[in-house]
């Protein structure tokens, strides 16, 4: 979630490559620190791209950059690029792309001869092996008995192949490896030591077309058909597919590590991986100025997130007094246009428990109720009640519209639970406290609580916008 809305932010702090000088002058100063045209420019452009529903003009899109920027500098000045958190978030997307730079093609291929090197020594001059088989499974605790039966099994589907029935038939009717049974029983090309011993020594003792008698393996009984067998191909001709594994496996990342293991030991521990890191990351930032203003957008980004988080999105969510007091001074806003009822449609099995359900809740906050109806009636394996809790509209629940909203409908009998009911109140005109509306009352809170926040900054920070410049914006 917090990767999601740091992007979203990011939308408005992302900058491309400046160059500084009369031909990229300053369009605005936001605290003390220059803004250049080419920054906002890169900003406006992206965000007001083809596809953007509601674009923006220059002159509209220089708020919301300035807001940007205030807010960075807030985090700033409340040293929250200090923290050890922050740092560490920040290093992790900044390594992300520092990482993929520090392996080259050459290294690449270096790796790719290496996996090859090492699967032709592993296969050695036993080859590949391309076998089919019809399985029978035998479980380590079969008794005497399931295994005698299986013995049976399999020795008469033996001799039905020796008989001439198709064997890739017999695979997909009988073979219980449902991994291979569907295509006829044929496995992937194997080699040495990538299957059960037992039925190794039995497959590569057989030629191409030959097919092995029945034997038991520790899965279980195995007739074994011989597809084809070859030697492994030369490297050109696989290295198309080793590139693929690598790409895979994430083998790049793991070359990095590598890399980075040797550097440490090389430097006698006065290197460490996080510094390796660093230093490739500035100096990848003083020769490509899109890399640099990547991680000039991670670091903003998610500064943004923290301060914002702080002033405004925890800040609204757990202050309920907060909540409360504006949800008062704008009652009105919340007014709905036709009833509610605020309650539980629920359905029993005894009728005792329609009165049980209404004076289990009846003295509780609506927020309490939930809890208190499952340790009451539905704390063990058997479930007593079924309920439904919330605030109803004509329309949302078929009891309530028929118990309460007198509407004339049909109700979905309840298997195991024949007896229906309804307990609550009807709000007719609002809602009864901010808790009914808590999703609208915390978003609005939390706008009023930015737009307050936004207006301090800009009371607290100094903000000079060159019209000059900006008249120039994308027309230079």
């Amino acid at each position: 979630m917090k990767a999601l809305i740091t992007t979203l932010f990011l939308l408005a702090g992302t900058t491309a490559a400046v160059a500084q000088g009369a031909s990229d002058p300053v369009v605005m100063t936001v605290n003390g620190v220059d803004v250049p045209r080419s920054e906002f420019e890169y900003s406006y452009n992206k965000n007001n791209s083809e596809g953007v529903i509601d674009k923006k003009t220059v002159d509209e899109y220089v708020d919301l950059f300035v807001n940007y920027k205030l807010k960075v500098a807030a985090a700033l000045d409340a040293r929250m690029d200090t923290l050890r958190s922050f740092k560490l978030e920040f290093a992790q997307y900044r390594d992300q792309q520092v990482r993929p730079t520090m392996v080259t093609d050459a290294e690449v291929e270096r790796e790719a001869h290496a996996i090859y090197d090492n699967t032709k020594k592993s296969i050695g001059d036993k080859g590949l092996i391309h076998p089919a088989h019809i399985f029978l499974f035998v479980g380590q605790k079969a008794t005497d008995a399931q295994r005698a039966a299986a013995k049976v099994r399999i020795d008469s589907i033996y001799a039905a192949l020796k008989a001439g029935a198709d064997f890739a038939g017999m695979a997909k009717r009988l073979s219980q490896d449902p991994s291979t049974a569907q295509n006829g029983g044929l496995l992937p090309w194997v080699g040495p030591n990538q299957t059960l011993k037992e039925f190794e020594e039995h497959a590569y003792a057989l030629k191409p077309g030959q097919m092995s008698e029945p034997f038991l393996s520790a899965a279980g009984y195995h007739i074994v058909l011989m597809k084809e067998r070859k030697q492994l191909e030369p490297y050109d001709s696989l290295r198309a597919n080793i590139m693929r594994f690598i790409e895979q496996r994430n083998i790049r990342d793991q070359i990095v590590t590598r890399k980075l293991d040797a550097q440490v030991k090389a430097s006698g521990g006065k290197l460490t991986k996080e510094g390796i890191l660093e230093q490739r990351a500035d100096s990848l930032a003083n020769v490509d100025s899109e890399m640099k203003y990547l991680f000039k957008e991670y670091h903003d980004g998610l500064l943004l997130y923290e301060i914002s988080n702080r002033m405004v999105w925890d800040k609204a969510a757990k202050d309920e007094k907060g909540l409360e007091a504006f949800f008062r001074k704008n009652r009105k806003k919340y007014d709905w246009s036709e009833p509610r009822f605020k309650g539980m449609a629920y359905h029993v099995k005894t009728q005792g428990d329609v009165k049980a359900v209404r004076d289990c809740v009846k003295h509780l906050p609506f927020d309490k109720w939930a809890e208190a109806l499952r340790t009451t009636f539905n704390n063990d394996s058997v479930i007593r009640i079924r309920v439904e809790k919330g605030i109803f509209k004509k329309g949302d629940n078929a009891l309530i519209d028929r118990e309460i909203f007198k509407k004339d409908t049909v109700v979905q009998a309840l298997k195991d639970y024949p007896i229906d009911a309804v307990y609550g109140k009807l709000l007719k005109k609002r809602p009864e406290d901010y808790t009914d509306v808590k999703g609208l009352v915390t978003a609005d809170y939390q706008d009023a609580l930015e737009k307050d926040w936004v207006a301090a900054l800009r009371r607290k920070y100094a903000v000079t916008v060159n019209r000059e410049v900006l008249k120039t914006v994308n027309k230079h």
